[in-house]
C-alpha cells in the first residue's frame, strides 16, 4: 500500500472514530446543558411566584381591595409572556384572573397536570428538557406555554402560577445546540488534523527507525555470510594442507604426538586431535566429543586442554566449550549481536559466542 493511500485511510479512520464518539456524546452534553438552563429558569420562576403570592397575601391582610390588587398585578405582568417565563394568577377553579395577555383573562387554564407534578418533584429535574420538548411536539402551536409551579395565596382562593414559554425555551435550546455543533465542528476539525499530522510524523519516525534496523540487519547478515565463507575457506585450507603434506618419519612422529588420552569408563582411549569435534566441561568434568558422535572424558581441565591444542584449529567459545574448526557446520545470529555455532551431526548442543568474543572469533576464522 502506498503512503498516500495509507495517510488517506488514516485520516478517514480518525474522522469516523471522532464522529462516532461525538454522536454519542453531543446529545448527552446538549441535554445536560438544556436541563441546567431550564432548572435555573424554574428556580427563578418559582421564587418569583412565591414572592408574588406573599405580596398579594400582604396586601389582602392590609385591607387592599381585591380589585385593586388584580389591577396592580395585571399592570406588573403585562406583555411578560414574551419572556422565557412569566407569572399569572388564577382562582381554585383554574380561571385566569391575571395574565400577561388581557385576552386570556377569564379563560380556563389548560395545563398538563402530569408536567406540573413532574416539575414539582426535585428528583425529576434531569428530565425537564425531555418533558417540555415532548409537550411542545404534542401541542404544536395551539399551546405555547405551560404551568410549571403553583404558589397558593394564603387565606384566599387565589393561585399564583409560574409559566414557561415553550417557544422561547425551544429557541434557547436550539441556540444552545447550534453553539455546541459549531464548537464540535471546530474542535473536531482541529483534533482530526492534529491527529492526522501526529500519525504522519510518528509514522515517518517509525519508518526511519525501521530502515535503520533493516540496514543494520543487512549488514549483520552480510557479516554472517562472510563468516561462513571464511569458515569454509579455512576448512578447505586445512584439508588441503593435510592431504598435501608428505608422510615422513618426522610427520609420523609429530602425528603420534597429536593425540590426547581420554577415558571411556575405566578404559584408556587415545584420540587423535583431528577427530575432536568439541570439548565441554560440566560439573567439573571435561568431556571430549568426537566427530563420529562418541564421547569420552579427560583428566585435563578445559584450560589445560586448550593449552595443549593448536590455536589455529580450536577456539575457546566460552567457559564451557572448545570447538574445532573442522566440526563447525554453520554460524548463525543469536540474540543481541551474539553468534550460535552449529556442530556437524549434532543439533542438540548450543554453543553461544558472546558479543565480547565475537570479534575475536571473526579474527580467528581469518587466520
Amino acid at each position: 500500500m502506498r503512503k498516500d493511500q495509507l495517510h488517506l485511510l488514516t485520516f478517514i479512520a480518525i474522522t469516523v472514530i471522532f464522529l462516532i464518539v461525538a454522536s454519542f456524546s453531543v446529545k448527552h452534553f446538549i441535554m445536560e446543558s438544556s436541563d441546567q438552563l431550564i432548572t435555573i429558569q424554574l428556580e427563578s420562576s418559582t421564587r418569583e411566584a412565591d414572592e408574588m403570592a406573599q405580596l398579594i397575601f400582604t396586601q389582602l391582610t392590609s385591607g387592599v381591595e381585591l380589585k385593586v390588587i388584580r389591577e396592580n398585578v395585571q399592570s406588573a405582568i403585562n406583555d411578560t409572556d414574551e419572556m422565557t417565563s412569566f407569572i399569572s394568577v388564577m382562582d381554585w377553579s383554574g380561571k385566569l384572573i391575571c395574565h400577561p395577555k388581557m385576552t386570556k383573562v377569564g379563560e380556563k387554564v389548560n395545563s398538563n397536570q402530569n408536567i406540573l407534578d413532574a416539575f414539582e418533584k426535585e428528583d425529576r429535574t434531569d428530565q425537564l428538557y425531555d418533558i417540555l420538548v415532548s409537550q411542545k411536539k404534542d401541542d404544536e402551536l395551539t399551546h405555547q406555554s405551560e404551568v410549571v409551579h403553583i404558589s397558593p395565596v394564603k387565606e384566599s382562593d387565589l393561585l399564583v402560577a409560574a409559566n414557561f414559554n415553550l417557544d422561547k425555551i425551544t429557541i434557547q435550546t436550539q441556540q444552545l445546540k447550534n453553539r455546541y455543533y459549531r464548537i464540535l465542528l471546530l474542535m473536531g476539525g482541529f483534533i482530526v488534523l492534529l491527529s492526522f499530522f501526529a500519525v504522519r510524523i510518528l509514522g515517518g519516525l517509525y519508518e526511519k527507525q525501521l530502515e535503520s534496523k533493516n540496514s543494520a540487519l543487512e549488514s549483520e547478515l552480510f557479516n554472517l555470510s562472510k563468516l561462513n565463507t571464511d569458515l569454509i575457506a579455512h576448512q578447505q585450507q586445512i584439508i588441503a594442507e593435510q592431504t598435501s603434506q608428505p608422510q615422513t618419519e618426522e610427520t609420523t612422529a609429530k602425528a603420534d604426538k597429536q593425540r590426547i588420552l581420554t577415558y571411556i569408563r575405566n578404559e584408556l582411549v587415545p584420540i587423535s586431535i583431528d577427530q575432536i569435534a568439541y570439548a565441554q566441561t560440566e560439573n567439573s568434568i571435561t568431556y571430549i566429543f568426537r566427530i563420529d558422535g562418541k564421547r569420552s572424558t579427560s583428566n585435563l581441565s578445559l584450560d589445560e586442554l586448550y593449552q595443549s591444542l593448536d590455536a589455529s584449529l580450536f577456539f575457546r567459545a566460552n567457559r564451557q566449550f572448545i570447538i574445532s574448526i573442522s566440526a563447525i557446520e554453520k554460524i548463525v545470529r543469536y540474540g543481541n549481536s551474539q553468534l550460535k555455532i552449529l556442530i556437524i551431526g549434532n543439533d542438540n548442543v548450543e554453543i553461544i559466542i558472546s558479543k565480547n568474543r565475537a570479534a575475536e572469533f571473526r579474527q580467528w576464522l581469518s587466520i
